[in-house]
């Protein structure tokens, strides 16, 4: 193992003890446990003469006892820390990267008998990151592989991710920010060269839950003597669910306009399945008194490595002469470039551990929501992340990158860094005070996204006001910022 991922490791386990420790002295949540080595369970040893299809039936066995347990596993964790735990999965993840079976296998059973689906929140993210090391070991021609790396139904992918959006302020962050920020850029368009319409270029509009917002605003502006136009080109994964993006949009657009109240607002949505039209292709040409912004939240991410397809991507929304372009990553903390195997784990299971202990601050652990929202969501995003590269480079793999890194890609492509208003920051506070409901809330100005109490936290970042964060503990989550063509 190389000196920085060692480092990294170190560093993980560290800032989950304090994780762990801090929330001990709050006293505000339930106790967690840590791994008690003197309990009573008998984790069977792997025989190295058995076979393997033996050893993989054995470990499949003791994981499903694992995922019908309906409480927290007794006897195993106590004193709320989950250091001990963390460190048999990193022992497992090094011992799965050099192909030892034996020892991976023996490390994932008794792994698979300390884990629980509705432990507390450490005990749940190393139950899926388990997961996700058990389908790595197997391979995709094992016949288990596809029953660990089960994809959720479309339905159910949808209603996690509404759990999530409703439950958590981690989207409604990214989504009131980049609309309050295109909106400011449409009102100075306004004022200036007297537009009239708004044009927003979604290269990711998913279940177009981030524009109801946006609509609200533009109609509450539209009178009959000011009438506005808005227009969303959005991307999708297919045409269904472009589809029902549409009927969800047109529906909520035309609810401003009930009784003898007219709806003075105009809206048009086109969706585009992602991939089936060359971008150059498709018209985008601006209209008479139109502004134009481009959406990338959460789009980058989903490129991965492919720095060719994200230079293509910003090379095309450069030419079109955007008044604003809103960026949203989901931001890591490594300096490595996460081309190992033990790299991506680290900065996965960092990511990842914050994401699910901050749901301890926005819904109880038994809530059928968090539940889902962990399983269909956030799980299949951790084995997707640790097995993209089992499917040949088909799957572009999640990049969770520093703020540094993808600022200077974005001054390289020819962007400047436009000022996000105060108003943006105050309403991200609003956001975060009316959806939290245990931890302190932690504001700064310039500052590691973090505090000794806890929470979530709001940091402006940047000396030239375009970068706003949302941050959990000591880990930036979500990072918005705002730019246009130099």
């Amino acid at each position: 193992m190389e000196d920085s991922e060692e480092e990294e490791l170190l560093n993980l386990t560290l800032s989950i003890a304090a994780g762990r420790e801090r929330k001990k002295k709050g006293g505000k949540r339930e106790k967690n446990n840590t791994i008690n080595n003197g309990s009573s369970i008998l984790i069977p040893m792997i025989n190295s003469h058995e076979g393997y299809e033996g050893k993989i039936f054995r470990l499949l066995q003791m994981r499903e006892q694992m995922l019908r347990q309906e409480k927290r596993r007794k006897g195993v964790v106590e004193h709320g820390n989950g250091l001990p735990l963390v460190h048999l999965l990193l022992t497992t993840a090094t011992a799965v990267d050099e192909r030892n079976t034996v020892a991976a296998l023996e490390n994932l059973m008794e792994l698979f008998q300390i884990v629980s689906l509705t432990g507390d929140s450490v005990q749940r993210v190393v139950a899926y990151f388990a997961d996700g090391l058990a389908a790595r070991l197997l391979t995709k021609k094992s016949p288990f592989y596809d029953m660990l790396m089960e994809e959720p139904t479309s339905e159910e992918e949808f209603l996690a991710f509404t759990d999530l959006y409703r439950g958590s302020p981690f989207y409604q962050f990214a989504h009131f920010t980049a609309n309050q920020a295109i909106l400011e850029a449409f009102e100075e368009d306004e004022k200036e060269s007297n537009n009239k319409a708004l044009h927003v270029i979604d290269f990711d509009v998913s279940y177009g839950f981030q524009w109801p917002s946006l609509i609200q605003s533009l109609s509450e502006k539209a009178t009959s003597g000011n009438r506005i136009s808005l227009r969303i080109t959005g991307f999708g994964r297919n045409l269904k669910e472009l589809q029902e993006t549409e009927a969800r949009l047109v529906s909520f657009s035309e609810g401003f306009g009930n009784g003898n109240q007219s709806n003075h607002l105009v809206f048009e949505f086109q969706g585009v399945v992602r991939g089936t039209v060359p971008l150059r292709v498709i018209n985008f040409k601006k209209r008479r008194n139109e502004t134009l912004a481009v959406n990338l939240v959460s789009y980058l991410n989903s490129l991965g490595t492919s720095f060719m397809k994200i230079s293509d991507t910003l090379g095309f929304v450069h030419s079109l002469g955007p008044s604003i372009v809103v960026l949203g990553k989901q931001e890591g903390s490594s300096r490595s470039s996460l081309k190992t195997f033990l790299s991506r784990f680290t900065e996965s299971l960092h990511y990842f551990a914050a994401m699910f202990d901050s749901l301890d601050d926005c819904l109880p652990l038994e809530s059928s929501e968090r539940l889902r929202i962990e399983k269909k969501f956030l799980g299949k995003e951790i084995k997707s992340m640790l097995n993209y590269d089992m499917d040949g480079g088909v799957v572009e793999c999640p990049k969770y990158e520093r703020m540094e890194t993808w600022k200077a890609r974005m001054e390289k492509h020819g962007f400047v860094g436009r000022k996000i208003s105060s108003k943006c920051v105050i309403q991200a506070k609003l956001l975060l005070k009316m959806r939290t409901h245990y931890c302190p809330l932690q504001f700064d100005e310039e500052g590691s996204g973090g505090g000794n109490n806890g929470g979530f936290r709001v940091s402006e970042r940047d000396n030239e006001g375009n970068v706003i964060s949302l941050g959990w503990q000591n880990r930036f989550l979500l990072t918005v910022s705002a730019w246009q063509p130099a």
